[in-house]
Formats: C-alpha cells, structure tokens, sequence
C-alpha cells in the first residue's frame, strides 16, 4: 500500500561522515567535493534569490568545513551578479577550507571579521557548524546566532541549521531558525523530528556522489501518498471491521467518544465502547452509531465473548490510574494480549503497562508521547527529548510490539524505523492521541497487516493539516472526524 518516495532515506551523521570518508579514499578529491556542493547550493540559492528578487546577502562562515562551503557558495553568487558579503569567524586550520577562503579573497570578497553586520541584508547564509557539532555552544556562539536569527531577511543554512543536533534534532542550545535548509549527501534525522522542524525550514537535498553498499539508512520518511483501497460493491458493515475501545472512567468521558467518532470516520463497519454508564446518554447522543456496554456490569464469560465478536481494541483512552483504572486494566490485558486482535495500547494503558512491565505481541501498537516514554522507561522527559531515536528502540527492545513515540515528526518502528513529516503545530491540543488511536484500530481493523502503522500515523497528520487549512490555533481534536472522511477517501 506504500508508495516509496525517491530519496526518502534518513542517514546518521557518523554514516554520512564515513560516506564521505570512504569516497576521499577512493582518490576522490575532498576540495572538489567542496566545490560540487557549493556549487549545486549556489544554483538554487540563484534561483530562490532571483523568484524572490533578492539582491543582498549576506554569507556567515564558521571555523569548519561547513565554512569552506560558505566561502565557496559567496565566490559563486558573487560571479551570478549578486552583492555578497562574507563575514567570518577565524578559520580554523583545515587545507580545504583555506583552500576555499583563499578563492573566495581572489573573487574580491574580504571577509568581515565576526558578524557585526555593517547593513541590512535580504537573505542571510547560515555557514557557522555543520552536522559535526557535539558540544553545547559556548555564550559567544549563542550571541552570534541570536544575533542572525534577529536579522529580518530570508535565512538559509548551509547542510543544517547551525547549533542543530543532526541526530536529535535539539538545539545546543540555541539554533539557526531557517527558512530554508540545503542539506549535503543525505537526509539527517534531526531535521525531522525533535525540534527540527521548527529550525530547518523547507528542507533541499543535495545529492552529489553515489551511495555505497555500507551505506546504511537508520530511517525513511514516510510517504504521503497513501490510497486506500476501494470499497467493494458487495460489501457491508460487517466486511470493515468491529473496534472496541475500552476505557471512559467515571470521571473522563470525552477520550472514548473522541477515539470512537474517529474510528468511524476512518471506515470501521462498526464501533463498541466499553466504558462506564454514566457517559453513555452523551455518547449516544453525540453519535447514535456506536454501540455501547457498561465495562462495570461485563463478567469475565461476557469480556471474552465481546473480545471474539470484533476485530481490533483501543485500550487506555481515559481510563484513568485509580485502584477501579488499575482492576480494569488487569481484567482487560491479558485478555486482549492472548488474543489475535489488532491492539492499541494508549495513554493510560502505558502507565500500567510502566507499572506492570510485560512483553507486547506483534499486533500490538504502543502510542506514548515523550512524557510516557520516560515513564515507561523510568527516565526523564528531557533525556527522551535529547535521543528520540534512541528512545523508540529502547521501548521495542523492552517491551517488544510496535511502537510510535509522537510529537513533532512523529518515529514509527514497525520492521523499521519510519519519519512522520506531516502534522502542524495546532495538533498538539487535548483528544489528539485519542483520535489517534481510534484510527490505528479502524484501519487495522479493516485491512490487517496491509496497512502499516507509519501510514495511519500519516493520514492522521494529514488530516490534522487539512483541519488547520484556515488556521492552527484553536484547532479542536473533536473536529478531526470531519478532516479523516476527507483524507481517507482520496
């Protein structure tokens, strides 16, 4: 059902770094390296200026190699007619980049020393660190970025935004906010996921040597282009799966209903909550479709015979974490794990689960966000935030099953790690995940393991773009069934 995307492929810096190492080896020329991606760099940029009639710019070039490409990209620009101006840190003591600064001398451009910009300028290019940065940046580098980021033009970055984390996607602790970022050789994660969305800008790449065979991706963007299949003729409710979602306390109504509504939206034939009967008038009310049971009148004979009767479950949606929360939950995993149901393990379900540590079969699809990923893996949230990729693997190696760690650019490891690239900042508002999760148990549900969860996740986020067309504050979870109808059918 996926469609690849041509370099959809996520690197980590270390591979690319030994990428490029292994082509100098080669007899490959590291200067000319240089050059080509300046040069590719520069054509774009040439375009971009010129679309948006931008005359000039000015180039801000560190102590690295980066800087090399700085210099180059200024030399470039200047000969395509454009008023460049270099200002620069002291360089270090790297060939090529002397190399670089030295073309850049001859093109007539004597670098300003430091970033005391003697005007304003219409773009700004970010050549201060490239994806080598391992260190939190020192009160001086923090000013000069602060210092780019309070200029008005447009803001390129050279690779990725300088003081980014290229693996992490985290501020050191302060980055190069772009509007654009023409990033070398491959993609890295940090522009992705963390805070790199909020850095990177549009995102180019520049591909300018072949990828080897010990080239190994460490993930792939999900794709948007997802078509579902076509409902067929004959079909009827029972053909597109039964979902139940369990939870609603006595005292947390809405996450059932949100997660019920929305797994009708995604085309589920038929919805069941369990939950408790005091929400049941309002659920009924809100959607006389959905089926519903009093989860405190089921005996165990009547759980069992409700888990044979539908296709997938949605466990956790406000179910609170009280001693009446901790008996359901008992009552209900163990049953549902020894199932062959498609499960949905999500917010409150995590906490037990936490709590009550087991091993997730295949078919299980685990949902925390950053605060519930530290508490299933009994760290901080911080320390989730600074490695989010190292954080979803941990979780599968714990606890097995499938897992999606959400948050801006959401990770989703199945057989492998997946990169959400859609979703806005107007989602991250309450009922979410319960959404959410009620589309993970639809479309399981109805296709099985011919959808993938980095599909679902996809959709959702589309759906979320869709909803925030004509806005992204104030946008409402409740109203993303109405943008799932949409994205589903197309």
């Amino acid at each position: 059902m996926q469609q690849q995307v041509y370099h959809s492929l996520v690197y980590h810096s270390q591979s690319i770094q030994a990428w490029e190492k292994r082509w100098f080896q080669q007899q490959n020329s590291s200067y000319g390296l240089m050059q080509q991606m300046a040069w590719a760099i520069s054509q774009q940029l040439g375009t971009l200026f010129f679309r948006q009639k931008i005359k000039k710019i000015a180039v801000c070039c560190g102590q690295g190699n980066n800087a090399g490409d700085g210099y180059l990209v200024a030399k470039y620009l200047k000969q395509a007619g454009f008023q460049v101006e270099i200002y620069a840190a002291e360089p270090g003591s790297s060939r090529d980049l002397a190399t670089a600064v030295q073309e850049a001398k001859q093109a007539g451009l004597q670098p300003y020393s430091q970033f005391d910009f003697q005007t304003e300028y219409e773009a700004y290019v970010d050549a201060l660190f490239g994806i080598g940065l391992n260190r939190q940046l020192d009160s001086n580098w923090q000013d000069i970025i602060y210092g780019i980021n309070r200029q008005n033009g447009l803001k390129i970055s050279i690779d990725i935004p300088s003081g980014l984390g290229a693996n992490t996607g985290q501020p050191m602790p302060v980055a190069i906010k772009a509007d654009y970022t023409f990033t070398g050789l491959g993609f890295k994660a940090g522009l992705f996921t963390g805070q790199g969305k909020e850095y990177a800008g549009k995102i180019e790449l520049i591909s300018v040597i072949p990828a080897d065979t010990e080239l190994q991706p460490i993930a792939q963007l999900a794709s948007h282009q997802i078509q579902l299949p076509k409902r067929q003729t004959f079909g009827h409710k029972g053909s597109y799966g039964h979902v139940l979602v369990i939870g609603g306390h006595a005292n947390m109504g809405g996450a059932v209903i949100m997660a019920a509504e929305a797994a009708f939206a995604a085309g589920a034939g038929k919805v069941t909550i369990a939950c408790d009967a005091k929400h049941h008038t309002a659920i009924l009310s809100r959607a006389p479709n959905i089926m519903l049971r009093d989860i405190n009148a089921l005996t165990v004979e009547q759980r069992i015979a409700l888990i044979q009767q539908v296709d997938a479950v949605c466990f956790g949606m406000g179910l609170g974490r009280d001693e009446w929360a901790k008996e359901q939950y008992q009552a209900w995993f163990d049953l549902i794990q020894n199932s062959d149901l498609e499960i949905v393990l999500d917010a409150d379900a995590l906490w037990f689960l936490a709590r009550q540590p087991q091993i997730l079969n295949s078919k299980t699809y685990a949902t925390p966000h950053s605060g519930e990923a530290a508490t299933l893996l009994q760290k901080g949230t911080q320390e989730i935030e600074l490695d989010r990729v190292a954080a979803i693997h941990t979780l599968q190696q714990k606890y097995q099953g499938q897992w999606l760690l959400k948050g801006s650019g959401s990770l989703i490891l199945e057989e492998k790690l997946y990169i959400c690239t859609a979703g806005n900042a107007g989602m991250g508002t309450g009922g979410m995940g319960d959404v959410l999760a009620g589309m993970i148990a639809s479309l399981k549900a109805q296709f099985k393991q011919k959808i993938h969860l980095h599909e679902i996740v996809t959709l959702h986020a589309l759906a979320g773009d869709e909803l925030a067309k004509n806005g992204q504050r104030g946008l409402q979870a409740q109203d993303m069934k109405h943008a799932i109808y949409q994205v589903v059918n197309r």
